[in-house]
């Protein structure tokens, strides 16, 4: 009997514990800005804001601030308040060379990738992949299709935000064929008109089964 009593308090603490040591943190999400802006949250509260310029949601200061290249509605850091010893990725960082780089910060892995068409020049424009608990998402920056999306799809991306605007990018169509080769979970669409944070009709002519819209201002919690 003795030794059933000791048993149970064995299982009664490691139960105690258990409850201590269980994940209680929040979800991974995504804040759509507008435009191209977007801001992440990770579980553990990090927080990366990636090409700041438009809308709101600058209130929550930015351990990473990662930008994908340097026109004017890209590139508005100083709307984001930094913490001490905030890292700053940009497309300086990113690409030298010709060679993308792969940085690790804060336990988020941040993967500079190809970004390229006949109004940017790629060795001044990247995207980004970044993997934050445990998912991963591809910011494609300003871009048309690049050779380098054809690997892609080995990496089994949860999401793709890709721009559609037809006029300083890709329009819906081609990013549709992007979207297939990229084989991304969810895609979704950015960009969609120059001169506004969002348009709704542009956004729904991308055309893919998993099309997934977001307003701006809206935000979503990720998952794999």
């Amino acid at each position: 009997m003795k030794t059933a009593k000791i048993v149970l308090v064995i299982i009664s603490v490691l139960t105690v514990l258990s409850f201590i040591n269980c994940d209680t943190k929040g979800d991974t999400m995504l804040l759509y800005q507008g435009h191209a802006s977007f801001r992440l949250t990770a579980k553990n509260g990090t927080v990366i804001y990636i090409d700041p310029y438009a809308g709101e949601g600058y209130d929550l200061p930015a351990d990473i601030i990662l930008v994908t290249h340097q026109h004017g509605d890209h590139n508005q850091i100083k709307l984001v308040t930094q913490k001490e010893g905030c890292v700053v990725i940009s497309n300086a960082e990113a690409v030298t060379g010709g060679q993308h780089k792969t940085f690790n910060v804060k336990g988020i892995k941040i993967e500079a990738v190809q970004a390229a068409n006949a109004n940017h020049d790629p060795n001044v424009c990247v995207g980004f992949i970044i993997t934050i608990d445990g998912i991963k998402l591809y910011h494609a920056g300003d871009t048309s299709r690049t050779s380098q999306m054809g690997t892609f799809a080995a990496l089994k991306l949860d999401y793709a935000l890709l721009p559609i605007d037809g006029i300083y990018n890709m329009n819906a169509q081609e990013a549709v064929e992007c979207a297939a080769v990229i084989g991304a979970k969810h895609n979704i669409p950015m960009h969609t008109k120059p001169g506004t944070l969002f348009d709704m009709e542009t956004a729904q002519t991308f055309n893919v089964p998993n099309r997934l819209i977001i307003e701006a201002g809206s935000e979503i919690a990720l998952s794999r």
